[in-house]
């Protein structure tokens, strides 16, 4: 593809000759002729001036570029766009595989795509150009909509529903059943049957041996356009609003309520039955034990609000010097309260 068509497909303006013919994008401090590179993050910009790439991607008003300019108010989206168009994904032969076990009552688009080893249980059914990867399970009674892509290993269990371009990685489980016991006099523990559907909406992608339960009534779901890492747990009940981006091993425990475009970091711990309002964030690691008002920006556990969190940490790391001082004072004062005729003693 030659760059100018490349930025006439991008909807961007283009600073510099348009012939060279690009192949693939790469990093600004590695990128050569034919590559054509970005600059996002403002820290890389000393390399730019030494780039031998064919062009860039950067937003207005950046300089300094020794080649060709694909100007974006939103390079990173840019970059994405980019990425898609110089690198699509290959794609398997449309049908059903000869290895494949796809029970009769189901029902498989013509157009789809199933692997071999994968699994269609009875009333299934897959949408229109979606691709399951080898030994992929879709229980009974499920559904996966269009142009989803689910990858090797994928389990979406009985009566489960994916919307469209729905993409599940390697080894996710989509409707697991929920930790649900309930404990008998005698002390043991009695399953209550997780028989609710797990919903996932348009556009969501679900990372690597992420895990989302089915709860007993009810239902859990995921809102259109989230984004979930590896190694999430999802539990039982718990609804995710829509556009949110959760972290690796992140884990919401359940009948939990997840707002919109909330940003959960790497290990967030979420307790059961509290809400977490509209464009939260919260940093790796933190503990939510309460409900968090929208817009709110939290860390630490348990969770306080990050200005907070950072000062008490900034104190924290002073403690043992403030323990000594605080010691040295008391031995002072008691000295000066014991002293005859000193001012501690009433003069």
């Amino acid at each position: 593809m030659t760059l100018g068509d490349l930025a006439a497909a991008l909807g961007c303006p283009l600073e510099g000759n348009g012939s060279a013919d690009i192949v693939r994008v790469a990093r600004i401090e590695e990128a050569g002729p034919g590559d054509l590179t970005f600059l996002v993050n403002m820290k890389y910009a000393h390399a730019l001036a030494a780039t031998r790439a064919s062009a860039v991607i950067a937003a207005p008003g950046v300089g300094g570029a020794p080649c060709a300019v694909i100007r974006s108010t939103e390079p990173y989206v840019t970059l994405a766009r980019a990425v898609a168009m110089l690198a699509p994904p290959d794609r398997p032969e449309v049908g059903v595989h000869p290895l494949a076990a796809v029970d009769p009552s189901a029902d498989v688009a013509p157009s789809a795509s199933v692997g071999p080893f994968a699994v269609v249980a009875a009333r299934a059914r897959v949408g229109a150009r979606t691709i399951l990867h080898p030994h992929v399970v879709i229980g009974a009674g499920a559904v996966v909509g269009p142009d989803c892509v689910l990858h090797a290993h994928v389990s979406i269990r009985e009566r489960c529903a994916l919307g469209a371009r729905v993409v599940v990685q390697d080894g996710a489980v989509v409707g697991s059943d929920g930790f649900g016991f309930a404990t008998a006099a005698d002390g043991t523990h009695v399953k209550i049957p997780q028989l609710a559907p797990v919903v996932i909406e348009d556009d969501v992608e679900i990372g690597a041996n992420t895990t989302i339960d089915r709860p007993a009534v009810g239902e859990t779901r995921v809102g259109a356009g989230t984004k979930i890492d590896n190694l999430v747990q999802i539990a039982h009940g718990v609804r995710v609003g829509r556009h949110t981006l959760l972290a690796a091993q992140v884990g919401i425990a359940g009948s939990t309520t997840v707002g919109d475009s909330v940003m959960l970091g790497g290990q967030v711990g979420v307790t059961g039955h509290v809400a977490i309002g509209d464009h939260v964030k919260a940093v790796a690691k933190t503990g939510i034990t309460n409900s968090v008002d929208a817009g709110g920006f939290v860390s630490g556990y348990p969770a306080i609000p990050n200005m907070e969190w950072r000062r008490a940490s900034a104190v924290f790391r002073t403690l043992p010097e403030m323990r000594k001082r605080l010691k040295d004072l008391e031995q002072r004062l008691e000295a000066l309260e014991g002293k005859p005729g000193s001012p501690a003693c009433g003069d």
